[in-house]
C-alpha cells in the first residue's frame, strides 16, 4: 500500500511516520498518510514566504493562465482523483458522489480563473486622485473538511493562488490523500513553494493556525473547531475566513404540491448522505400537508441505493467515519425514545463499514436533539407546524445561520418569507444548490466572512488606498 508524502517547495517530503487511511465502506487500509512534524511545517511556512515574494508580484494576466492550467491538470486527472476520493471518503463514484465533486472542483477553478479585481478609482477631479487597490494578503493557511476534501480544497487555494497569495494546506487525517494528489498535480504547473501540503493529526492543524508565518486562516469544518481556530488567530492578528457548521431549516407552505417538491427536499437533506454544511437538517411542514410530504419522501428514499462506493449502482455510500456514525445513532435512538416517528431506516444495516440507512424521523419537534443539533449524516427530522410567521421564528431560534429554504406554489410568497430567516443563504424550492458565482458563507455562529465569486475573491487581499 503507497505510502504518501508531504509537498513541501515543489519536492516530495518523506516523513519518518505515517498512519494508515481507511475506507469507511469496509475497513480496508488505502494509504498511509505522512505525519508532519513541526519542524516540517515550519519548512512549508518558510517556502510559502519565499514564493511569495516573487508570486505576488506577478501580474492577473499570469496568474489568471498559472489557474486555467490548474483546471486542466484536474481535468486530465479527473478520474484518478475520484477513484481516491470514494476509497478515503465512501462516497459513491457516481451519481452526487465523488465523480460529481471533481467536475465541482473543476467547475469553481475555472470561474475562479476569470475573476479579477481591477483598480477602482474612488475620486479623480481637481482636488485629487484616489484608487483603491487590493493586494495579497501573503502566507494562506488551509484546514479542510473530510466531507468535500477535493472541492473545498479548491475553494481555499485557488482564490487564494489567484488573488497572488501562497497556500499551506492541512487536509482533514481522515481524507488526506486526495488532497496530497491534488497539490501534487497543481505543482506540475505552479511554482515550487506556491502551494504546499502537510498531513497529520490535529494537533498540525493547531501548529498550523497558530503559526506567526501565517498572516490568514481559512478553514471548513465544525463551528466548536472554528472558534479554536479564531483563538489562535488573536496573537497576530490573522484575517480570517470560517465556514463553519450549519442547521439549515426548510419550510413547506401549505400551498406546495407534496409530489413536486419530493425530490428536492430529498436532495437538500440527503446529498452526500446529509454530511454537507448547507443540507437541508431541518424540515417544517405545514399540518394540511405533512402525512402527504412524510410518505412522498419515505417513497422516494425506498428507491435510493445504498452501498459501497466503487460499486457503479450504488447512489449514497457510508457514513464516513466511526464518530459521525455514532453520533448518528445516538440522535436517532434519542429522537426514538422521545416519540420519534420512524418512517424509514433507524438502525445501522447489517454489513461491514459504516452504513446507516436513509433515516427519516416524523412527529419530533424542539428540544429533541436530532431538531436542535447537527445531524450530519443520513437522519431527517420532519417537524409538523400550523402558524407560519411562528415556525419562522422558531427556525430562527438557533445559534446556527448558513442557509435555509422556503417551498411553495408561489414564489413570491415564498420569497418574503426565506428573506425573514436568518442565514447567509436562502433558496426558493430548491436547498443548498451553491454556485461559483454566488457569494456563500454563514451568519450567526455558521462562520465569519464569504466564498465564491468576486466577494470571496476580495477576502484573500488586504486594501491599500492611494491618494495623489
Amino acid at each position: 500500500m503507497k505510502q504518501y508524502t508531504l509537498l513541501i517547495g515543489g519536492e516530495a517530503v518523506a516523513t519518518s511516520h505515517h498512519a494508515p487511511v481507511a475506507n469507511p465502506s469496509n475497513g480496508d487500509v488505502v494509504g498511509y498518510m505522512p505525519l508532519a512534524s513541526e519542524a516540517d511545517l515550519d519548512r512549508a511556512v518558510a517556502a510559502a514566504a519565499e514564493a511569495f515574494r516573487s508570486w505576488s508580484q506577478t501580474s492577473s494576466e499570469e496568474r489568471a493562465a498559472a489557474c486555467r492550467a490548474v483546471a486542466e491538470k484536474i481535468n486530465e486527472h479527473a478520474e484518478e482523483l475520484a477513484q481516491i476520493l470514494t476509497r478515503e471518503q465512501g462516497k459513491p463514484l457516481n451519481g452526487l458522489g465523488s465523480r460529481f465533486e471533481i467536475g465541482g472542483a473543476l467547475a469553481w477553478t475555472r470561474h475562479t480563473a476569470e475573476l479579477d479585481l481591477p483598480v477602482e478609482i474612488l475620486q479623480d477631479d481637481n482636488e485629487g486622485r484616489v484608487e483603491l487597490h487590493r493586494k495579497p494578503i501573503g502566507v494562506v493557511g488551509s484546514i479542510t473538511p473530510w466531507n468535500w476534501p477535493v472541492m473545498i480544497a479548491c475553494w481555499h487555494i485557488v482564490p487564494a493562488v489567484r488573488a497572488g497569495n501562497t497556500v499551506v494546506i492541512k487536509p482533514s487525517p481522515l481524507t488526506p490523500l486526495s488532497t496530497i494528489r491534488l497539490v501534487e498535480i497543481m505543482n506540475e504547473v505552479l511554482p515550487p513553494g506556491v502551494v504546499n501540503v502537510v498531513t497529520g493529526e490535529n494537533a498540525i492543524g493547531a501548529a498550523l493556525s497558530a503559526h506567526p508565518g501565517i498572516a490568514k486562516m481559512t478553514f471548513t469544518g465544525s463551528t466548536e473547531t472554528g472558534k479554536r481556530v479564531m483563538a489562535s488567530a488573536v496573537a497576530t492578528l490573522k484575517r480570517l475566513t470560517l465556514e463553519l457548521g450549519g442547521n439549515d431549516a426548510g419550510i413547506v407552505l401549505p400551498d406546495a404540491d407534496p409530489k413536486a417538491i419530493v425530490e428536492g427536499l430529498f436532495w437538500g437533506a440527503f446529498i452526500n448522505n446529509g454530511q454537507t454544511c448547507a443540507a437541508l437538517k431541518r424540515l417544517y411542514v405545514h399540518d394540511s400537508i405533512y402525512e402527504d410530504v412524510c410518505r412522498g419522501l419515505a417513497d422516494y428514499a425506498s428507491r435510493i441505493n445504498v452501498g459501497d462506493g466503487l460499486d457503479e449502482t450504488s447512489i449514497l455510500g457510508p457514513v464516513q467515519n466511526e464518530m459521525q456514525f455514532n453520533k448518528v445513532r445516538e440522535l436517532v435512538d434519542d429522537a426514538r425514545a422521545r416519540g420519534g416517528r420512524i418512517l424509514t431506516g433507524g438502525a445501522p444495516m447489517d454489513r461491514p463499514g459504516y452504513f446507516y440507512p436513509i433515516t427519516l424521523v416524523a412527529d419530533v419537534d424542539h428540544g429533541v436533539r436530532l431538531v436542535d443539533e447537527e445531524q450530519f449524516g443520513p437522519a431527517l427530522p420532519i417537524i409538523r407546524y400550523s402558524d407560519i410567521d411562528e415556525v419562522v421564528a422558531r427556525a430562527n431560534r438557533n445559534p446556527a445561520g448558513l442557509g435555509g429554504s422556503v417551498w411553495s406554489s408561489d414564489a413570491e410568497k415564498a420569497k418574503r418569507y426565506a428573506m425573514q430567516l436568518e442565514c447567509g443563504s436562502v433558496w426558493i424550492n430548491k436547498h443548498g444548490t451553491i454556485q461559483p458565482n454566488a457569494p456563500f458563507g454563514g451568519v450567526k455562529q455558521s462562520g465569519i466572512g464569504v466564498e465564491f465569486g468576486a466577494e470571496g475573491l476580495k477576502e484573500f487581499t488586504t486594501i491599500q488606498t492611494v491618494l495623489s
